[in-house]
């Protein structure tokens, strides 16, 4: 006979190998079939609503490795919430309209300038809606469970008719109005910036030293005086009409071979070494306020300079006298309008010097540094000419310099209802929780937002002019509007003329005649994405505002995050969201930026064609997510074999269920052994620690915790003495039927743990499982946690007995080591204990044979009564030595028992029973 046929070795045709990248998309294919996402809506339909609003990636280009990051962790916190007594919808989105859209239409060699702005729009939205189909199949093949046929997009007609409505509301309050201020202007896109659509890159700029002459010194200064200024925009010189200094600031006037100069006390001997002066004296010493309404004189022009009083000069740099123009710079502007300055500007929208800048007219904003410094020299107004790298501000979408310009633009007023945003800030709870003291100092000093832009491809201002030129704003033109748009979209503004626009019969004050303009600009980007909560929280019937959560990158404290609390608050007086998370950046293994030009970009495409969705999903769920993150192919391949051990524990609790009927086999826990209702305890735990983590948005803790828990304690303790009774003992012996309740049990919880992050593999767990009823996991709620009567007694009692076995484990590996045994069940175990351990041992009821895996095991005595030679260790002292008698031929166990039967003389006396039955 062959013995080995009569062994219950594990049957299960759940495959080994993952092969995801083959396997997923067949899964997929059956989720869409069955329609899941309609199905988890409709089961959960009754139940409270948790809305995770997606903030939406841009219509172009193709998905990377942070878009992935972003939609696996909103997928974890959906699906987790939809298994844990919440409604929870996810309605992904797309923002459409910007400026990148029109430069790949130019770059693909569109003749913007042949065409009418609305055909060119249509362009624009044909684009936008290619990249959706392209992005939102990337995002699927990810497993993220969506309404992936009902998406968001802010080019849609419903949604502009909202967005429009936001704007009127806001309007109507008196927050929207019409201004020359010096904004950020961007030469390469010919358009105005906000905040949100500005980065920081270093740039080699001129630095330079000026000397304004003093005109009028109004009895403080001699007329010889000189008032040194510090600059890194030359350019910006033609522009002066002022210079600002502190009030409270100790200035000095300084004497250098002759001539006199003014810097502020604090910065004399930085600007003494950097001009080379020699041999200063100070003359006279001054507050800033004495200064004020003095007149200097314009280095290049006859125009004057007014000396005036400003609170944003400091000493951090540069001379403490700060060159002003108005036209150039937010301080500039707001200490200009005090004082009564024009506001210039010579710079026009491409950034060429206008006529404005005598001299210098035609030249390119950054090539009149030059010139204009030569001619501050060539009149001896130039003390000092140096370089120097600084941190300078771009368009993060065409990545060149920007400018600070005035221009005339449509602004939506902060500062009126600041306080607001404020204090809904801190009603809101931020993970990480340095994300509201972001939030706070931004929204608290940020300026009046710029909304309208200089371009084609966005939702238009919708704003009529009077004949006078008064602007036309009102809750008749915007309802009007609003509809024109949900029915038409809003492309009908750029088709139709203004008359056509506005409501039949219209009339105003401001035009007798009945004629009408319309405004060209159309609404900055981030008004778009920002009125989402109006145009999909409050537009569908799915959704709700407040949403729940935001989560986005913490690039979004100054976009989406910002845009959408400046809305909502001007709007509703509330916050759009109850909390707001944030993720890092991600970058290569060695903490890099990602990069073309390196070569370390980590495509989310490759890696589910290579490794697997799922693989891409439990590196995510790895990561410590809110700071930046690592991800390279060698950490890939690391998150690979966790995976793969987790598979195999999968494997191989279904491969020891073959035989086991849950409504049958199942035993009750009190009748359980006490190691059994161990592991039932420490699942329990499992699932409260995972349940808490799940709900704080920790997964790095569950990444772990099942990890530790597959290898530690399954595989490496219950797992591994469970064989000895799953494989030899008869098939419906009560310890295997026991050992197989806790598998089952074991099994089912871990699917449904696992499928918020694992949503393929646990599925395809879920098709093998016996007795399960429904036709996904992801039709399930998550376990509940359980009460045990005697957890706290078991857990500690199972604590030290494991210490005990991991003691005697080591002991083993010594002696394997030292060639004295094989296999441990070759070993006899020789132990001596204390009294306390002693009586541990003795409570066992289960086998210690077993539960240590050796042939042979006997406690001899106390600790001090063990030979010298053995191994002394905290517990007990520990003899190894080879096992007495023969090794059986169906358990390999070594007794001196084997041949007692005459019917199987190769067999012990268990295994003999058991295969006599």
């Amino acid at each position: 006979m062959d013995y080995k046929d009569t062994l219950l070795m594990p049957k299960t045709e759940f495959p080994m190998r993952g092969n995801l990248p083959k396997r997923e998309p067949e899964i997929q294919a059956k989720w869409e079939k069955i329609g899941i996402y309609q199905k988890v809506q409709e089961r959960t339909k009754d139940r409270p609503k948790y809305i995770l609003h997606d903030g939406p990636p841009f219509a172009n280009g193709n998905i990377h490795i942070g878009h992935a990051l972003n939609k696996i962790l909103k997928d974890f916190i959906v699906r987790y919430k939809s298994m844990s007594g919440y409604c929870a919808p996810y309605v992904p989105g797309w923002d459409t309209h910007g400026l990148p859209i029109e430069q790949v239409l130019t770059n693909k060699g569109v003749k913007r300038k042949e065409m009418s702005v609305a055909e060119f729009r249509k362009l624009c939205e044909e684009y936008a809606y290619g990249q959706i189909v392209n992005q939102r199949e990337s995002f699927k093949r990810l497993g993220v469970r969506g309404d992936w046929e009902n998406p968001y997009i802010t080019l849609k007609p419903e949604y502009e008719a909202q967005q429009i409505k936001v704007f009127g509301e806001m309007a109507k309050k008196g927050y929207i109005y019409k201004g020359l201020k010096p904004i950020y202007w961007s030469p390469s896109s010919e358009s105005a910036l906000a905040e949100a659509e500005i980065e920081y890159k270093d740039k080699r700029s001129p630095s330079i030293y000026v000397a304004f002459n003093v005109k009028d010194g109004k009895g403080v200064l001699d007329p010889d005086t000189k008032i040194v200024i510090w600059t890194t925009t030359p350019w910006t010189i033609p522009a002066n009409l002022g210079i600002s200094v502190h009030p409270e600031l100790i200035y000095v006037v300084v004497k250098v071979q002759g001539q006199k100069y003014v810097v502020a006390e604090d910065l004399l001997e930085a600007v003494s070494t950097e001009v080379g002066w020699e041999n200063v004296s100070i003359e006279k010493t001054l507050k800033g306020s004495e200064l004020e309404h003095i007149i200097a004189q314009h280095p290049l022009y006859e125009r004057d300079s007014l000396v005036m009083l400003g609170e944003h000069v400091t000493t951090e740099a540069g001379t403490g006298c700060v060159h002003t123009a108005p036209g150039h710079g937010e301080d500039d502007f707001y200490v200009g309008q005090k004082y009564g300055l024009d506001v210039l500007c010579p710079v026009d929208e491409k950034g060429y010097m206008t006529k404005e800048a005598p001299g210098f007219e035609g030249l390119f904003y950054d090539a009149a540094n030059k010139p204009i410094t030569e001619k501050l020299d060539e009149v001896g107004a130039l003390l000092k000419l140096s370089f120097i790298t600084h941190s300078y501000p771009h368009d993060w979408r065409s990545k060149k310099p920007i400018i600070f310009r005035a221009t005339s633009q449509w602004f939506a007023s902060i500062k009126d209802f600041r306080d607001k945003l404020l204090s809904v800030i801190k009603d809101t709870k931020f993970v990480p929780a340095w994300g509201e003291t972001r939030l706070y100092n931004m929204v608290r000093d940020r300026g009046d937002w710029c909304i309208s832009r200089q371009r084609a491809w966005g939702v238009p201002l919708p704003i009529f002019y009077g004949e006078d030129g008064e602007p036309i704003i009102n809750d008749e033109t915007i309802e009007h509007i609003s509809n024109l748009f949900r029915e038409h979209g809003s492309n009908i503004w750029f088709e139709k003329s203004a008359k056509e626009l506005l409501p039949e019969g219209f009339t105003h004050p401001s035009s007798p005649n009945g004629e009408f303009e319309k405004e060209t600009d159309i609404m900055d980007v981030w008004f778009d994405s920002g009125s989402s909560h109006q145009a999909v929280l409050v537009e569908r019937e799915d959704l709700q505002r407040p949403a729940d959560l935001y989560l986005e990158g913490s690039d979004q404290y100054r976009g989406w995050f910002n845009s959408s609390l400046s809305t909502a608050v001007a709007v509703t007086n509330k916050a759009p969201y109850k909390g707001v998370l944030s993720h890092g950046f991600t970058l290569d293994g060695q903490g890099r930026k990602m990069s073309k030009s390196l070569g370390n970009v980590i495509d989310p495409a490759k890696v589910t064609k290579q490794l697997g969705a799922d693989i891409l999903r439990l590196w995510v769920a790895s990561v410590d997510y809110q700071g930046d993150v690592r991800v390279s192919d060698a950490i890939l391949k690391q998150v690979a074999e966790v995976y793969r051990k987790i598979r195999n524990t999968f494997r191989f609790l279904l491969g020891n269920l073959a035989d086991f009927e849950p409504s049958i086999h199942s035993i009750e826990y009190n009748k359980l052994r006490e190691v059994d209702q161990f592991m039932l305890i420490k699942l329990n735990n499992l699932v409260k620690r995972v349940d808490h983590s799940y709900d704080q948005f920790d997964f790095a803790s569950i990444y772990h915790a099942i990890n530790n828990f597959c290898t530690l304690d399954l595989s490496a303790f219950y797992l591994d003495f469970a064989k000895d009774v799953l494989y030899i003992e008869a098939k419906n012996n009560f310890e295997r039927r026991a050992m197989q309740t806790v598998i089952y049990e074991c099994l089912i919880v871990l699917t449904k743990l696992v499928t918020p992050i694992l949503p393929h593999t646990a599925d395809e767990v879920w098709q093998y499982i016996p007795e399960v009823k429904e036709k996904s996991v992801q039709l399930t709620d998550f376990p509940e946690e359980k009460e045990f009567p005697n957890e706290k007694e078991l857990l500690e009692k199972w604590t030290a007995i494991l210490t005990l076995r991991d003691d005697v484990l080591k002991a083993l590996e010594e002696a394997r080591n030292e060639k004295l045994i094989g296999k441990s069940l070759t070993a006899k175990v020789t132990l001596y204990v204390n009294e306390k351990t002693k009586n541990l041992l003795d409570s066992i009821s289960e086998s210690l044979k077993q539960l240590f895996i050796v042939s042979d095991l006997e406690i001899a005595g106390t600790i001090e009564e063990a030979p010298e030679y053995a191994l002394k260790l905290d517990h007990a002292a520990v003899v190894v030595s080879k096992a007495e008698g023969e090794t059986c031929a169906r358990c390999w166990v070594v007794t001196p028992h084997v041949g007692q039967d005459q019917d199987h003389p190769t067999l012990c006396p268990r295994c003999a029973t058991v295969v006599k039955g």
